[in-house]
């Protein structure tokens, strides 16, 4: 592959405007540019097709009471009436994501959630909070989610090791799944878009194979918002429930 063609040149971080406070890079980039781009965008989707309220909804109108009624289904099946409070949060969750995940399909854009540093850092927040609201609603009762009701004792010295391990690997998996999905997927779109132009007539072949992994790519952007989003919400519901 000849120089400045590699399909990963596309998760390079870049600075858009360099800045440095006390020797620490704090300088706006690209990555930060999408992050606010994202946020921007949601916040106009909601604010300004819900402004007049039509008895007959526009179509904006009937996408932002769809997204609505999504999550909230979302949020009431996994966590039941206990989770209405949690509703602001994991929908401003699954808007930023699937935003960030669209955004980067656009041409010439970058796509943040193929970040780990990204998805590490939202899986952590989500870990934390979740402990935290465990903790200050059952206190030391928290423990016994290491140890679930009816396990004989016996098994004690196997199983919570077990558990205590698969709990603290959440935001392992939370994050890793997200960012590898978004990260292989574009990384697949650059390659087979690498082909069209030195195959000349028989371009044809990678231009059909591009729109068919684009379209792939698309519902897999979705469905990974949903995925981060669903799997928040249960552990929502674990920290209301100890399940």
């Amino acid at each position: 592959m000849a120089e400045g063609s590699s399909p990963l040149e596309q998760f390079d971080i870049q600075p858009w405007v360099p800045a440095e406070i006390g020797g620490v890079d704090v300088s706006f980039t690209n990555s930060a540019a999408f992050m606010v781009a994202a946020v921007v965008l949601a916040s106009a989707l909601m604010i300004l097709s819900v402004r007049q309220r039509a008895m007959v909804p526009s179509r904006w109108q009937l996408l932002a009471e769809l997204s609505y009624s999504f999550i909230a289904k979302m949020l009431s099946d996994t966590v039941g009436k206990e989770g209405r409070p949690y509703f602001p949060f994991v929908f401003t969750l699954f808007m930023f994501v699937l935003f960030g995940n669209f955004l980067g399909m656009l041409p010439y854009s970058f796509t943040f959630t193929s970040h780990l540093a990204v998805t590490f850092t939202l899986a952590a927040f989500i870990f934390i909070a979740v402990t935290l609201i465990a903790i200050f609603k059952h206190g030391m009762k928290f423990f016994s989610f290491f140890l679930p009701h009816g396990v004989p004792i016996a098994m004690a010295p196997l199983l919570i090791p077990i558990e205590i391990i698969s709990y603290l690997s959440r935001p392992v998996s939370l994050s890793v799944r997200l960012f590898a999905n978004m990260m292989a997927g574009h990384t697949l779109l650059k390659v087979v878009a690498g082909f069209v132009v030195p195959l000349g007539i028989f371009g044809v072949v990678p231009v059909a194979g591009l729109v068919a992994v684009t379209a792939l790519e698309l519902l897999i952007s979705f469905l990974q918002a949903y995925i981060f989003t669903i799997l928040t919400c249960i552990y929502i519901s674990d920290a209301v429930h100890l399940h």
